[in-house]
């Protein structure tokens, strides 16, 4: 069921900063933000992320690999803010990230994931991380198993 004025979203408030995974706050990613956008009750969530060392390799790039990370813990988290209840996301069925630019240990940037459409029993997201003068560095898409309690 989406949510609705008579319905509200979950209060996720106590997922944010490290998402309630210990990896993300290792690699620098803090949620800040999150809710439902328009009518669609599709919702979003918003991040800010300063690379560690450990997101990084021996030269300081962050890894493709911490990019989807990122971007996949930003998808599930727009997800489950639009979702009521006890419903909440299963499993990443799919996803495919694309990085534009290095993000390097210590940038300043920032993360959006955002439900695109929401079915039953899947939800289509995407997110994007972007650097401090609004140049798109990464971005995903992906498909999320919903578990529905009721």
């Amino acid at each position: 069921m989406p949510a609705t004025s008579e319905n509200p979203p979950k209060d996720m408030s106590r997922w944010l900063g490290d998402g309630g995974m210990a990896i993300l706050k290792a690699i620098g990613l803090s949620f800040d933000e999150y809710g439902v956008e328009d009518d669609d009750a599709a919702g979003y969530a918003c991040a800010t992320w300063k690379p560690t060392e450990l997101a990084c390799n021996p030269h300081g790039t962050v890894q493709a690999g911490v990019h989807g990370v990122v971007l996949d813990a930003a998808m599930n988290f727009a997800v489950n803010a639009g979702l009521t209840g006890r419903d909440r996301t299963k499993a990443t069925i799919e996803m495919k990230t694309e990085t534009m630019r290095p993000a390097a240990v210590g940038d300043r940037l920032s993360v959006r994931g955002a439900v695109m459409r929401e079915t039953r029993q899947v939800a289509f997201a995407e997110a994007r991380v972007e650097d401090d003068e609004g140049r798109l560095v990464s971005r995903a898409t992906g498909t999320f198993l919903v578990h529905r309690a009721g």
